[in-house]
Formats: structure tokens, C-alpha cells, sequence
């Protein structure tokens, strides 16, 4: 089978890149995958085919970091066990998942500090203010029963039984 020119000289400086910087090339890396908008970054932390692009298709999705979280220790969330078991089959963690999985991942060092940040977020997040609901509106005297003493020829309904007039709250 004959390979192209362009693919063997991708293929051979792949390998020059790998033996000249030391890289191990591996099946599974796990990386981050840009997600979010323009200046508003958004990262999920992924197993994914070592060839795949940056945003491409993912094995797993194994957590999530928010750069723009303002408590350093929650900005990353974790799946510790998933990143063992991917560690353990040969996944090698790009150098700054390898940095958040030291701290936050399943044995890390920032762990405690971690889970105080994420519990204080759950207590002051701003709730929103309870719906207004309306006081019931007093019941209308009916008319009808007025008009029929009227017509019957007798006294008008108002001196025959005095209406109350509904209390002011």
C-alpha cells in the first residue's frame, strides 16, 4: 500500500517530536476542552484520543474548571475515581490537568479546602426574591338580590337588611 507523501512526513516528524522532547505518545490523553464564550472560558476535563483536536469527540467527561470562579479551591470539580481508572489503564494528563488532578483529584492535597469553598458557594448564592402574591380581594355585594326587592313593589333592599361594607385590612 503506498502512503502518501504528506502522511509520511506527518508521521515521521510526529515521531522526531516524541523522541526529541522525550513525550511518550499514548492512545487516551486527558485534557481539557474549551467550552463557553468569547471571555468567558469554560473548561471540562476529558479522556479523549490523544490525535483528536482540542474540542473534538470525547471518551469521557471526567469534570469541569471555571477560571472565572472567584474562590480559587472551587474552580475545579473533579471525578477522582473515572481519573484513577483512566491513570491506571495508561492515560497520561496533559501538564495542567496533571496540576488541578495533584490537588483536587481522588488522594489530592487541596481536598478539605475544596469542599469548604464549594459548600460556602451553596450558602451565599444569591436566591431570588419570593413571587409577590396578591391579598384575596373582599367579595362584592350582589346587586341582583337588591333589584328584586325593588321590583317586588316592597321596601328597598337597603332598609330591609343593612349591606357590611367590607373591613379595610
Amino acid at each position: 500500500m503506498l502512503v502518501s507523501d504528506f502522511e509520511f512526513r506527518a508521521s515521521y516528524f510526529e515521531y522526531k517530536r516524541t523522541w526529541f522532547l522525550g513525550e511518550q505518545f499514548v492512545a487516551v490523553r486527558i485534557r481539557m476542552k474549551k467550552l463557553g464564550r468569547k471571555h468567558r472560558p469554560f473548561f471540562r476535563m476529558v479522556a479523549i484520543d490523544g490525535r483528536a483536536p482540542r474540542d473534538g469527540k470525547v471518551i469521557e467527561e471526567l469534570g469541569h474548571y471555571d477560571p472565572l470562579v472567584k474562590d480559587t479551591d472551587a474552580r475545579a470539580v473533579l471525578n477522582g475515581e473515572r481519573i484513577a481508572y483512566w491513570m491506571s489503564v495508561g492515560a497520561l494528563p496533559s501538564e495542567n490537568c496533571g496540576v488541578l488532578i495533584k490537588k483536587y483529584g481522588k488522594d489530592g492535597t487541596h481536598l478539605a479546602q475544596q469542599q469548604a469553598a464549594l459548600e460556602k458557594i451553596k450558602t451565599t448564592k444569591p436566591q431570588a426574591p419570593a413571587p409577590y402574591i396578591p391579598p384575596p380581594k373582599p367579595p362584592e355585594p350582589e346587586p341582583a338580590p337588591a333589584a328584586e326587592a325593588t321590583a317586588e313593589g316592597g321596601e328597598p333592599a337597603e332598609a330591609a337588611a343593612p349591606t357590611e361594607e367590607p373591613k379595610a385590612e
